[in-house]
């Protein structure tokens, strides 16, 4: 439904997060939509604005006053438990989401139980929900009702593994490591000791060993048996952005060329992934605050050994722009609006 201008109504739910408040941020920009804020806690904090500014109007977060405002489109910033809630009412009432969380990534409810530790909530949903990675599976996301927004680390990893495994060049007998860097908004916006300044601040250090929720995001999207792969995240003391350095053997390539022509097979037409030179990587400062994942390489053709390093900001990419180009192929914008 449209409202009276012509634009699509759609609804941010938890807009006080990181992510959240940068989907507000970029839809701002689309001028196919047009926000509404829905509250779904009744002890949040009033939302500051300066003297003249016009916030989007707030609503509650509940299906009928969603439906009488006419909201189409709902994304779902919310902790998984809350996401899942709200996503099965809505869906019921034929409001599409696009969730945020963890809440529908994985493809069925023992997965999700071993790696999150509770049961699920609405399992019936997880054969439904599409992954949100649209390089991979831009087909199935035009046509979906519930999206579920791929994890920020998950997001570079796939990019950077797939088209090598899919292309049988890997030695998965060696397995492949991926060392992975975030700044603090990746853990949400929730106070806790691990990310408050004085813990961050001129310190660096690994967490999630062995259990990373999204582990088995990487495993199921680019194939991978659970023995193959090893992830160790880090927290950087920076807000923002992911960058990956992924290890692994090869076989059958001669040339970094060969190395990069894969890549540029899978990703010649892709808005956003950009590829670099063979020996050449990017940095943080390179993608920070845009909605590109730039992937680059070192490829030693004797040893077959090749160090991959995948960048991108996890707000953007890694979580509200990836949102907002799934919502365009949803709503039948070009897949790049407000994003380029």
């Amino acid at each position: 439904m449209n409202n009276y201008s012509g634009q699509h109504l759609v609804g941010v739910v938890g807009f006080r997060g990181y992510s959240g408040d940068e989907l507000v941020r970029l839809l701002a920009r689309h001028d196919g939509v047009e926000v509404v804020l829905l509250e779904h806690r009744s002890d949040s904090e009033g939302h500051l604005t300066p003297l003249g500014h016009k916030p989007p109007k707030t609503i509650a977060a509940e299906t009928s006053a969603i439906r009488q405002e006419g909201i189409e489109l709902v994304f779902c910033a919310t902790p998984p438990e809350v996401s899942i809630a709200l996503a099965r009412d809505l869906l019921a009432a034929q409001i599409k989401v696009i969730d945020l969380s963890g809440a529908f990534r994985l493809r069925d409810a023992e997965t999700y139980s071993r790696w999150y530790r509770v049961r699920h909530g609405a399992p019936e949903l997880l054969g439904e929900a599409v992954y949100g990675l649209p390089e991979f599976y831009r087909g199935q996301i035009r046509e979906a009702r519930l999206v579920a927004n791929p994890g920020c680390y998950p997001t570079a990893a796939n990019l950077a593994i797939r088209p090598l495994i899919d292309a049988q060049v890997v030695d998965r007998n060696r397995g492949i490591i991926c060392d992975a860097k975030s700044g603090v908004s990746g853990a949400g916006r929730k106070p806790s000791l691990k990310t408050s300044f004085g813990e961050v601040s001129e310190n660096f250090g690994a967490y999630g060993f062995a259990e990373h929720r999204h582990v088995p995001e990487v495993l199921q999207n680019s194939g991978l048996g659970e023995r193959e792969f090893t992830f160790t995240a880090h927290l950087l003391p920076i807000k923002r952005g992911i960058l990956e350095t992924i290890y692994l053997r090869t076989q059958r390539l001669e040339k970094p060329v060969d190395f990069l022509s894969i890549y540029e097979e899978a990703y010649s037409e892709e808005p956003f992934v950009r590829l670099y030179a063979p020996g050449k990587v990017p940095d943080l400062h390179s993608v920070q605050h845009t909605n590109f994942c730039d992937i680059g390489f070192v490829f030693d053709a004797d040893s077959q050994r090749a160090t991959i390093v995948a960048a991108e900001d996890n707000l953007v990419k890694g979580a509200a722009g990836q949102a907002i180009q799934n919502m365009n192929l949803m709503l039948g914008f070009p897949e790049t609006k407000a994003l380029l």
